[in-house]
């Protein structure tokens, strides 16, 4: 008779996840896991060929959660970017290493830094039609000059050196908008 599989690939993924999220990408390593999951390496490289597929999953699961982050992002204001703008600011400040991961890595899986954040749901595209819906002749444009912007504030709170308030960075945003536009 077979042995019970104790230790399941969700098992597995989830304590993977709960490293990346405390210590980043580069101390999910097999050893690690195994301690996390409470497993010998032998269950993990039973479900994963190999560390690099478990990181591709890893990185899904990852986007997923900024997804859904964004999806429960309280929407401030109607002025396009803004809210994504903030949401992805105050990701890079609440999940550090998940942000690292996700959008200062160098392997992103194929993955475009536009398809991270416009991900399934279309979140920068419904911007784009946004800005266009209210008058904006080239949004597309406007969207990459917000992006760089944006990118950037997100990048100095990993930092340290951003530290305007919500309402601040609100207002901030806006005013990039306007000028930009």
């Amino acid at each position: 008779m077979a042995r019970k599989e104790s230790i399941t690939k969700e098992d597995l993924i989830n304590a993977a996840f709960a490293i990346l999220e405390t210590e980043g990408i580069e101390q999910v390593t097999a050893r690690k896991l195994a301690a996390k999951a409470n497993c010998s390496t032998q269950p993990i490289f039973r479900v994963y060929k190999n560390m690099e597929e478990l990181n591709e999953e890893l990185f899904g699961r990852a986007c997923q959660f900024f997804h859904d982050y964004y999806a429960g992002f309280p929407r401030q204001t109607v002025v396009p970017f803004v809210n994504l703008g903030q949401a992805y600011i105050k990701f890079a400040e609440e999940h550090k290493r998940l942000f690292e991961f996700v959008f200062l890595s160098s392997n992103r899986f194929g993955r475009s830094m536009y398809d991270l954040v416009n991900g399934s749901e279309g979140n920068v595209s419904r911007e784009i039609q946004m800005a266009t819906g209210q008058g904006c002749r080239n949004a597309s444009e406007l969207f990459m000059k917000m992006w760089i912007f944006i990118h950037g504030a997100a990048c100095m709170s990993l930092t340290g050196d951003y530290d305007l308030s919500e309402k601040e960075t609100e207002q901030l945003l806006k005013d990039a908008y306007q000028s930009f536009k």
